[in-house]
């Protein structure tokens, strides 16, 4: 009996070990070619069935001091942390102290609802209505200000209602920033305390924290970003500079967690194995929600619900300044893959999914750069102003026996083909499918989302 459990065990140690030199190559091509070795860098974790088969770091974590990152490297995560806030939420529930169906103003009293009511489950799908507190003026002007939490929350009493609660999907950091003062109301514990003593601890998540600016962070990482135009758009992708500061409560249970590639993968298999959670709030956390006409959000708990390329996946990118963070986890096969970066122009979102793709034998095609599709007769009778189903437009145009792609006022992108009528683009998963056999036509996809368009000019 020892023996043929010896020899079990022998051959998971065998199967692990092969899988992880199988992708090693690929792994390390992709993130090398995107995270240079003197550039700002990034850590990547790659676990299969709860095993890891890859953690490596990249490129610099200090450009001034010539530090080289580490794979234990300590990043701002940004909005990865609203999982952490929505698994509280659920806790609290379990718990018997809250209903994802309570009236926010059980909670928060006197926050004005203008007649609608909005609950907890809104918050949590970002479907409340309510305005998102980074896309005003007044937050990014007073972006470096240490608010207290209640003259923030009086900020948000400002916002107008966008819309009734569930008519519409609308991503709301203000949303998830009320789930953290419900959790402090309940708890009668800061935020920072209630993730501390229920989660970081219990996990022994060593690295992990409520982030700070003036707080002494062990292997932290330093934030890099371009230098900036005026109207905040174009950039100098040439030149980095140290990332500007923002005070930490501003993001609060929005965005405020610091942590690790190793951390984050400790996160997971507490998720995976249901020990902060039972498994029918975890199901709760992974549901795509619908609103009232029955739409998908793409949105769980915390989560997106994506997928790589057919598999369904449950996800999140963030991003504060100077830091971008990926984390991407298939339920079914069990592959987690996490990238961390201290960047803010180089955001891992794409080469985390191709690598997630590469880890279950699914790989998204490679683009070569170098193929055109060169036959004229077909990019002419193709070229022209397509509307979509959901009122979009594109222009395309073709030039020098190339393909261009273009929204209305936007630049131009060129697109490479791959079959004849199908052409992606560059460092994206979206692509356009032609089809000329009667009246020409496109359909447009990208992970999560399909439109089709027909030519009207």
């Amino acid at each position: 009996m020892k023996s043929k459990s010896l020899t079990l065990i022998l051959v998971l140690i065998i199967s692990i070990s092969g899988y992880s030199q199988n992708f090693e190559k690929e792994f390390d091509l992709l993130l090398s070619k995107k995270y240079e070795t003197s550039d700002p860098g990034a850590t990547a974790l790659v676990a299969v069935n709860g095993k890891v088969i890859y953690k490596k770091a990249f490129g610099k974590a200090n450009l001034e001091l010539g530090v080289d990152m580490s794979d234990n490297s300590v990043f701002e995560i940004g909005s990865n942390s609203k999982q952490f806030t929505a698994v509280s939420i659920l806790m609290l529930a379990e718990q018997g102290k809250l209903k994802i169906d309570d009236e926010i103003t059980k909670y928060i009293k006197n926050y004005p609802t203008h007649g609608h009511k909005i609950t907890i489950h809104h918050l949590l799908s970002h479907t409340s209505g309510i305005g998102n507190f980074t896309s005003s003026d007044e937050w990014w002007n007073n972006r470096k200000k240490d608010y207290t939490k209640e003259e923030f929350i009086n900020l948000f009493k400002k916002l107008p209602m966008l819309y009734a609660p569930g008519e519409k999907y609308l991503y709301s950091n203000t949303g998830y920033f009320l789930l953290g003062a419900i959790i402090e109301e309940i708890s009668n514990k800061t935020y920072e305390e209630f993730i501390r003593e229920n989660i970081f601890k219990p996990l022994e998540m060593n690295n992990t924290d409520y982030g700070s600016r003036s707080k002494i962070i062990l292997k932290r990482a330093s934030g890099y970003d371009n230098v900036y135009d005026k109207g905040g758009e174009k950039f100098n992708e040439n030149e980095t500079v140290n990332a500007e500061p923002i005070s930490f409560i501003q993001w609060h249970s929005a965005g405020a967690i610091v942590s690790t590639v190793h951390d984050l993968f400790l996160w997971n298999r507490a998720i995976r194995n249901n020990k902060l959670i039972s498994e029918e709030n975890k199901i709760k956390a992974f549901t795509n929600y619908q609103l009232k006409d029955g739409k998908h959000t793409n949105y769980g708990y915390g989560w997106a619900i994506e997928d790589i390329n057919g598999i369904s996946s449950v996800e999140h990118n963030g991003g504060t300044m100077g830091f971008r963070s990926t984390i991407i986890y298939l339920p079914k096969e069990d592959v987690f893959v996490v990238v961390l970066s201290n960047q803010t122009y180089n955001a891992p979102d794409y080469v985390s999914a191709k690598m997630a793709a590469i880890a279950i034998n699914k790989p998204y095609p490679e683009i070569d750069t170098n193929k055109v599709n060169t036959d004229p007769a077909f990019l002419q009778k193709i070229a022209g102003t397509y509307e979509f189903d959901d009122g979009s437009v594109i222009i395309i145009s073709e030039e020098n026996n190339k393909l261009y792609s273009q929204r209305p006022n936007g630049s131009k992108s060129i697109i490479y083909s791959i079959e004849k009528n199908r052409f992606y683009f560059l460092n994206s998963f979206s692509s356009l499918t032609f089809d000329v056999n009667k009246e020409p036509s496109v359909i447009y996809k990208n992970r999560i989302y399909k439109s089709k368009g027909r030519k009207v000019k």
